[in-house]
């Protein structure tokens, strides 16, 4: 069992199998996440980072192990309910409703599970990018508004367990840092973050647990401060495993 840290794991997950169909995507994926915590979950395209996030969330089902949130088992539990529970997902390519407006995008978020922490008058403040454009149709953003949007749709939930996947695929740099400030911001707030990212250095900066898939499997796990990025590199590419 991958540990994140010393106190109680808000999210536990055990030998977890997971198929599409007759194709295994998971296998044997074991993790835990410390409440406040940022992990960073790399891999190359295909090892199962985006499944592992859809599992989490209720998307995918599982085929044995478990999950369990907070404590409790959520292993055969709804995604409505585990969004109920504080668990959001942000998901690859932001699944914006297009004809919709800003507002109207992150309303889909509170209508879920409206949050008392979340209000609109928070969201447009932690996100100014899109405080101006509320009333502007989604299609009509650019990329890094679009991302903005996604995640601020998923905070009107008010999640103790934020799930984001490939947040910063394709947006230029400095929209990016603007993005991971906020991430910062969520997580001193009392977040717990889930991050899957090919940037290995700002994933290594900006979290402080790493796991690297492989073809399903855990290839490498453990403290930012305890791997080296050559480590991450090798397990990356399947030069070697070390948990």
């Amino acid at each position: 069992m991958i540990d994140a840290g010393s106190d109680r794991p808000l999210l536990e997950i055990g030998d977890l199998d997971v198929f599409y169909g007759d194709f295994q995507a998971l296998f044997s994926v074991s993790m835990s996440l410390t409440r406040g915590g940022a992990t960073a979950l790399v891999g190359a395209n295909g090892a199962g980072k985006t499944t592992l996030l859809r599992t989490i969330a209720g998307a995918r089902a599982v085929a044995s192990g478990f999950i369990r949130y907070d404590g409790s088992d959520i292993t055969a539990t709804p995604p409505h309910r585990r969004i109920s529970r504080g668990i959001a997902l942000v998901p690859e390519g932001r699944k914006l409703f297009p004809s919709l407006t800003v507002e109207e995008n992150i309303q889909v978020g509170a209508a879920a599970r409206a949050s008392d922490a979340w209000p609109l008058d928070r969201i447009y403040t932690t996100f100014p990018m899109i405080a101006q454009r509320r009333r502007q149709r989604a299609f009509t953003l650019s990329g890094g508004e679009q991302q903005a949007v996604a995640i601020a749709r998923a905070l009107a939930s008010g999640p103790s367990l934020l799930l984001l996947d490939e947040i910063s695929l394709g947006l230029a740099p400095l929209v990016v840092g603007e993005l991971y400030e906020t991430l910062a911001g969520l997580r001193a707030a009392g977040a717990t973050l889930v991050i899957v990212e090919q940037d290995l250095r700002r994933a290594m900066d900006t979290c402080d647990h790493l796991v690297c898939l492989l073809e399903g499997r855990v290839a490498l796990a453990g403290p930012v401060a305890a791997v080296s990025r050559d480590e991450v590199v090798a397990a990356y590419f399947g030069e070697g495993a070390r948990d």
